[in-house]
């Protein structure tokens, strides 16, 4: 569960009764799809026939285009986490990465799971005494590409949630 029990106004648009703008909610989801796709090779070496995570992340970027609506989006997440199922390791964590990254549109906290699953995938790659350290360099790297514009959003979600996020926001 990546998810908190109460909803982050921050993270609920303002059509909606919360904070967050339209453009940050997007960035949200540009965001989570970087992360995912840069462990995405971890899924598609296991399963290189398998396109169901890479259109998820499609589908994250295309919403923010507006080219196609949430529930597109929605679903080509579910599919991807469909994809994920029957895998163990990294490339499970990274099929789960680009099916959060796709929901975004939906439920815009997804984008920690996104990232919590990409940290994942990249310590169940590394050979267990560098499991640690992968997965704190994977965090670095995701918070360099974080927009400035959602930076402090993001990172302070990370503490609040971290416990929830199995730890993996300790870099």
């Amino acid at each position: 569960m990546i998810l908190p029990k109460v909803r982050d106004p921050r993270f609920v648009t303002i059509r909606r009764g919360g904070t967050l703008t339209d453009a940050d909610h997007q960035l949200l989801a540009l965001w989570a799809a970087a992360c995912a796709e840069h462990v995405l090779g971890l899924f598609e070496t296991a399963r290189p026939d398998d396109p169901r995570p890479r259109q998820a992340i499609e589908h994250a970027r295309a919403w923010t285009r507006g080219e196609v609506k949430m529930m597109e989006a929605r679903a080509a997440g579910g599919h991807a986490m469909g994809a994920a199922r029957d895998l163990k390791g990294a490339a499970r964590h990274a099929a789960y990465a680009a099916g959060q990254a796709a929901v975004v549109a939906h439920v815009a906290a997804h984008e920690l799971g996104a990232a919590a699953y990409a940290i994942k995938a990249v310590r169940a790659a590394a050979p267990k005494p560098e499991s640690e350290a992968a997965g704190r360099r994977e965090c670095q790297w995701q918070r360099d590409q974080l927009p400035e514009a959602i930076r402090e959003l993001v990172l302070d979600d990370q503490r609040l949630r971290n416990d929830i996020c199995w730890f993996v926001f300790e870099c």
